[in-house]
């Protein structure tokens, strides 16, 4: 029980059960610079699990970009029945390559390849760790990705990407027909005039067409994100995945949420302006239950979720629905 939160405990969730951590878990990968590194919490019991895959964003913290942040996040869905595997991705501080290398500083393209490297070989992975051998069901793979992750998990979804500074990045298509729904989390919007003068300048890739992504999605932002060293536009900027985004067809907005969006990153992490358990535990409980009803048809764990928010907690947030 978490006695810290208050009436957002009202927005139901299955009991939760012991989870085990297996870290580091690794693939070689040659032509990458560095191994892929990965951490993988689950379920200590139960088979036919589905999968999480989860994008850490680009951060000022040493440690929370990369296989070894996310906990509030992580740890939830495990305690919650999902397999969640955590990549560190290249542009980690930890554990990733230079900002200068080719491909940085956001290495935006070698984050995507790492999920779908993953899911290449997931039977694998499973495999290798006695564990969980045995007990996933590689039918049901979500993604969730935080901030630059979202943009990670928007192009799994089928959201495409063209650079203006890469002649080779023009309206890339890096979608990723295994995973079966997804969750963005304070995702970057619009490029072009949406960008300030820095953003072109230094993360001219974030240039996203959410046209073309049609998987099934959840957009979720806080009322108060104001990133004004990348965007013009203030917290608007972050609706535009599900503004524009075919296959995004629910948004979770957050009262008085920044960027940490109640503090998902990790535990008392400075990096989060706006820590709050309530905020948190929304963003815990509201997304967990979307993935479920998207994963298993019937599933009514959104519905309720979405009817509890409303009634107990509509002072933390909001849901928009097409």
């Amino acid at each position: 029980m978490n006695n810290l939160i208050t009436d957002t405990r009202h927005i139901p969730v299955n009991a939760p059960t012991q989870t085990i951590s297996i870290s580091p878990v690794i693939l070689e990968a040659p032509d990458r610079g560095v191994p892929l590194e990965m951490r993988i919490t689950a379920p200590a019991t139960g088979d036919n699990l589905p999968t999480i895959l989860m994008s850490h964003g680009h951060g000022p913290s040493l440690y929370i970009p990369s296989k070894d942040g996310y906990g509030p996040l992580a740890n939830f869905y495990a305690e919650h029945g999902f397999v969640v595997i955590q990549p560190t991705h290249v542009n980690s501080k930890v554990a990733g390559l230079p900002s200068d290398a080719p491909g940085g500083p956001l290495f935006w393209r070698s984050r995507v390849e790492d999920m779908s490297m993953i899911l290449d070989h997931l039977v694998e992975i499973e495999a290798s760790i006695p564990a969980i051998a045995g007990r996933i069901d590689n039918g049901k793979v979500a993604a969730v990705g935080h901030s630059l992750g979202g943009q990670t998990v928007g192009m799994l979804l089928g959201a495409r990407l063209t650079d203006p500074k890469d002649p080779d990045a023009v309206d890339v298509n890096m979608l990723e027909p295994r995973v079966k729904v997804g969750v963005l989390l304070a995702a970057p919007g619009n490029g072009g005039n949406s960008l300030s003068d820095n953003a072109r300048k230094h993360y001219s890739a974030l240039n996203p067409d959410f046209s073309h992504m049609m998987t099934k999605t959840l957009v979720v932002a806080g009322d108060a994100d104001l990133a004004e060293h990348l965007t013009i536009r203030g917290a608007d900027w972050y609706r535009d995945p599900f503004r524009n985004g075919p296959g995004a067809d629910s948004m979770l907005t957050l009262i008085g949420g920044k960027h940490g969006l109640g503090g998902v990153s990790g535990y008392d992490a400075k990096e989060t302006s706006d820590e709050d358990p309530d905020r948190l535990a929304v963003v815990q409980r509201m997304t967990w239950a979307y993935l479920r009803s998207a994963l298993y048809e019937g599933d009514r764990a959104w519905s309720e979720a979405f009817s509890a928010l409303e009634r107990y907690a509509s002072t933390h947030g909001r849901v928009d629905i097409k």
